[in-house]
This record gives C-alpha cells, sequence and structure tokens, in this order.
C-alpha cells in the first residue's frame, strides 16, 4: 500500500500546478495519470492564455469580460480573484521557460479572442498549450514528486467524513492498488467525449469528474457545455480562435459575412455562444454549404502571417482535410469542446467533501458560469491548479492519518473482475456510440424539451445496457478493453447529469439555449445547478451566483 500526504489525479496543466505548488509547501505528493504528463489534453490548446499585461488594457475590463462573457452566470468574486492573478501567472509561466510569441518591440505578442474588450490574449503561435505543458513539466522535475504513470483512477475513499485515499488500477500489470492520501486533487480535465462530434481527446471521459460525484461530491452547472464555433467539418479537429483573432472571415454560401446579422460591433469576435448558435442558424435557414457547413477564410491575411502564427491550423488543414488555408477556405462547423460544469470548488479548490479538492476542466469554481472565453481555460488551471495544490498541503499538514484498507481494493478488484468473467453482453464500444449519438443529436446547441427527455430516457436505457456490458480482452497489460468499459460508465453517469440539468433550467443563458425558453430569465434562473448523486439518479438543488459590482444586464456584441 502506498502512502502520501496529496494526491493529485490527472497530469495535465491544473495536475502538474497542483502537484508543484503542494511540494513546495512540504507535502509528500503522488501525481496520478492514466497518460504520460505530456501526452494530456492541456497539450491540445491552441489560441493562447489571457492576461491584462500592457499599460493600454485593464484588469478591470478583463474582469468585466468574463463576467458579461459567463452571461453573468459566473461568481464574481472569483472571477475578480482569477483575473488579478492573470498577469503574475503568465510571468511565472515565462520565468518556467515558456517560449511565447513576441512582438516587434519584444514585448509578449497578444491577439484579439471572442468576448474581450482588449487583445489580451498571450500565445506560442497555435500552440500554446503545449508550450506551457512542457515548460511545468521540466520545472515540476525539480522538485519531489512521484509519478504513477500510466493508472487508472477507480473509486475515491471516502470514511469517517473524509478523503482517505484513491483505487487505482496499474495499466502496465492489471494491478488494482490502494493509494492512501490525507487529500486528494481532482484535475482530469474534461468528458467531451460525451458527444460524438468533439474537439476533446479520446481519453476525455470525465474518470475524476465522475468518481467524485460517486464519492458524494457535488456537481455543478453541468448543463452548460461549450461549443467551439469552428472545427474541421469531417474531423472535428479544433481551429483555434485565434484563426478569426488574426483576422479571418466566415462566410457562408450566399459570400457573405454573416456575423454582421448577430454581432454586428464585433463580428466574428463576439462569445463562442453566439457564433456558434449563428452558423447553425445560417446553415438551418439554408444558407449553408451543399452538406452543411460555413467556410473560415484566411486567404486574405497573408502567407507569412497564416503559416507563421498559425501553423498548427496549417497542418491540420492540409492533413485532415486536403485543404491550404494559405489559398482555400477551411469548411467548419461547431463541435463540443469545454465543460463549463464539473465538481463545485471554491476559490481554493474545496468541494463538499473534507479532503477532495478539484481544479481544471474538472471543477467548477464558477468563473466561466455559462460560457466561457477564449484564453480563460489555460490560465484556469494554472491559477486554481495551484490554489488547490496550496490548499491540499495546508489540510494535509494536520490532517490525521488516512487509510485505504485490503476491503476498498478488493471491492474494486470483484468489480473488475465481474466485468472480465462475463461472457454475453454489449461491447463498450457500441454503448459509448450510442451514447455519442444520443447526446449530438438531442443535447446540442439547441435544445427543445422532446429532444432532452428522450434523451435521458435513452441515456437511462444505456446505462441498463452498461450494467451488463462485456469485456472480450482478458489481458492483464494495457487492457484497452477493460478502461474503455470503465470510462463509458464515467461517461454514462456525466451525461445522465447534463440531460437532467438542462431539463430543470427553464430558459436560455449562454451554451444552454432552450427554443421554448428562449430568453435568460434572472428573476428564477440567476443560480447554480448542483447535482447530488442518488440511487434514483442526479438529486438537484440550487446555489446563488456571487455577486461583487456587476447586475445583470443583455450582452451586446
Amino acid at each position: 500500500m502506498q502512502r502520501h500526504d496529496v494526491v493529485v489525479v490527472g497530469a495535465g496543466l491544473a495536475g502538474q500546478r497542483a502537484a508543484l505548488a503542494a511540494a513546495q509547501a512540504g507535502a509528500d505528493v503522488a501525481l496520478v495519470s492514466k497518460l504520460h504528463p505530456l501526452r494530456s489534453h492541456s497539450g491540445a490548446a491552441q489560441g493562447g492564455i489571457n492576461a491584462a499585461v500592457g499599460a493600454e488594457d485593464s484588469v478591470e475590463t478583463h474582469i468585466y469580460d468574463t463576467v458579461k462573457g459567463s452571461d453573468y452566470l459566473g461568481d464574481q468574486d472569483a472571477i475578480e480573484f482569477f483575473c488579478q492573478s492573470a498577469g503574475p501567472t503568465v510571468v511565472e509561466m515565462e520565468h518556467f521557460g515558456t517560449i511565447f510569441s513576441r512582438g516587434e518591440d519584444g514585448s509578449l505578442a497578444r491577439r484579439a479572442f471572442g468576448g474581450a474588450g482588449f487583445p489580451r490574449t498571450i500565445y506560442a503561435a497555435d500552440r500554446t498549450g503545449l508550450a506551457l505543458l512542457q515548460a511545468i513539466y521540466e520545472h515540476l522535475g525539480g522538485v519531489p514528486v512521484t509519478t504513477y504513470e500510466e493508472w487508472f483512477l477507480l473509486s475515491i475513499v471516502v470514511r469517517d467524513g473524509r478523503v482517505q485515499g484513491i483505487v487505482a488500477l496499474d495499466r502496465r500489470t492489471g494491478a488494482v492498488e490502494g493509494i492512501a492520501a490525507k487529500a486528494v486533487v481532482i484535475a482530469t480535465g474534461p468528458a467531451g467525449r460525451v458527444y460524438g462530434r468533439t474537439t476533446n481527446a479520446h481519453s476525455c471521459t470525465g474518470d475524476g469528474i465522475a468518481a467524485a460525484y460517486r464519492a458524494g461530491a457535488y456537481l455543478k452547472d453541468m448543463e452548460f457545455v461549450q461549443f467551439h464555433p469552428t472545427a474541421l467539418l469531417e474531423s472535428g479537429i479544433l481551429i483555434t480562435e485565434g484563426a478569426r483573432g488574426e483576422g479571418g472571415y466566415l462566410k457562408n454560401r450566399l459570400g457573405e459575412r454573416f456575423m454582421s446579422k448577430y454581432a454586428p460591433h464585433v463580428l466574428e469576435l463576439a462569445s463562442r455562444d453566439v457564433v456558434s448558435r449563428a452558423i447553425v442558424t445560417e446553415v438551418n435557414a439554408g444558407n449553408g454549404f451543399p452538406g452543411g457547413y460555413v467556410t473560415l477564410e484566411l486567404m486574405h491575411l497573408g502567407r507569412e502571417k497564416v503559416e507563421s502564427r498559425l501553423q498548427e491550423i496549417c497542418d491540420f488543414s492540409r492533413s485532415f482535410a486536403g485543404i491550404d488555408p494559405v489559398t482555400q477556405p477551411i469548411p467548419v462547423m461547431p463541435a463540443q469542446h469545454y465543460m463549463m460544469g464539473g465538481v463545485g470548488t471554491n476559490i481554493r479548490g474545496e468541494t463538499n467533501l473534507r479532503g477532495l479538492y478539484a481544479a481544471g476542466e474538472a471543477a467548477c469554481v464558477s468563473i466561466h458560469g455559462a460560457n466561457r472565453l477564449g484564453g480563460n481555460s489555460l490560465l484556469e488551471t494554472l491559477v486554481f491548479g495551484k490554489q488547490a495544490g496550496t490548499a491540499a498541503a495546508a489540510y494535509a499538514k494536520d490532517a490525521p492519518d488516512a487509510a485505504v484498507t485490503p476491503a476498498d481494493v478488493d471491492r474494486e478488484t470483484a468489480a473488475l473482475h465481474a466485468l472480465e468473467d462475463r461472457k454475453d453482453g454489449e461491447s463498450p464500444q457500441r454503448i459509448r456510440a450510442d451514447l455519442q449519438q444520443t447526446m449530438d443529436s438531442r443535447v446540442g446547441i439547441y435544445r427543445n424539451p422532446d429532444d432532452l427527455h428522450r434523451a435521458l430516457v435513452e441515456v437511462r436505457a444505456l446505462q441498463a445496457r452498461w450494467r451488463a456490458v462485456r469485456v472480450e480482452d482478458r489481458s492483464s497489460t494495457y487492457n484497452i478493453d477493460l478502461t474503455d468499459a470503465l470510462e463509458v460508465g464515467h461517461l454514462l453517469d456525466l451525461a445522465e447529469v447534463i440531460a437532467v440539468g438542462a431539463i430543470a433550467r427553464t430558459e436560455s443563458r449562454g451554451a444552454h439555449t432552450r427554443v421554448d425558453f428562449p430568453k435568460r430569465d434572472d428573476q428564477n434562473w440567476m443560480r447554480h445547478t448542483m447535482a447530488r448523486r442518488t440511487p434514483e439518479g442526479p438529486e438537484l438543488s440550487y446555489a446563488p451566483v456571487a455577486y461583487t459590482r456587476w447586475e445583470p444586464k443583455e450582452r451586446v456584441y
């Protein structure tokens, strides 16, 4: 049995920043990841990281843009702390070795992003997440952190009213192991693979969110799912918002820059929920190209600018779509991109369970509210990863010793053996495909009550089918069939929470658009959805939104 003060589950930017902070605070820290840390999904982030660092910009403007972008559902005390931390965080990451793009005068280069009142998105070409991830991974090597690489989280152990550690599967050996810890930080990233058309990696299956939910943690605002406006038509690969920030145009088949109808002041740089709805509206109105899409044009920017600032977009377009963006328009449509919801936390990363913390996209602080602004997610991982790691180490310093018992390990081992010993039933891949089809078709950008209720019925039927899922592979080493089955179970739990929350929220706000309730309802719905797991399914309650200075008003773009 392994034992540490703090166990961080997930090794992307939030997890690595939490581990670094906890270790620097003097804790014995373990980092548990189902992937090699440099393969974490943080490396897929392209466009940049927000910070008000120039004399022309201000922290106050960043705060207001984030509050407005959240459609006023973001907690303003958390947003203020977040934006005030932005500048020092970017400077710290530069000192860690991040190579940011530079302007002609040598200052940090900045580009415009949607929903922002000033071009404050600092970037490293269009590989910003990877640049940050590499820098922090190298820095993490200088502190004593034990890494459990390619270990799969099975459960969070809670006993005597507090967290005791985790049980995990060593994918290399097939052994089920317990790791005792006084504090556990969940930083496992998103659950984007609940949808079929998504920019998220195959590994983004919400493992930590689902484990926290099963352990008794509240999930917050899970109905708010962001769809990125521009993903490659066939593959769903992300085309960064930086492409529009550099001056790209969205056009329909009539040759119109149609965003003039939906956001006449900022056009393509409206917030993501506005642009995504506009694209779908254009296609539904018959203004899309045959096959149902619009185009993103970069040709007018010139070869040098496109190839130097959007290198990855050029590579993706050429490799996966056969399109050269220097000379041809890129076919795009929205795809699921980000979860505004997650494990409910405060600014310090604390959840409702003693000793359990969360950070990054797995958490909901809430700074994004109903809609996240581009450039704020990379910042979130670093600001609140540091907060969670620091708080977890402080808690562990005075907490009683923790224990993961043989019974805890045996329970998870028996569950795995039950999957492996079953002779009939369905494959997890089939169930996953059916779940994704349901969510794509019924819980998308535009939502109606019939589809939402049908989605919930279908998800619950899939949950019943999953209870008889069959794992054909009997090997111990890297049993992908087994981990696929476990991941599908996590996705089903979270899909149910998304659907239940979306049915209950009878308004349109940010990324949640109800065609039967097309307006925002501040009188009844200026509140956070809190979901707790029960044997009958998610039980919803509500929590107030924290205000400081800004009362809700209509968003104008």
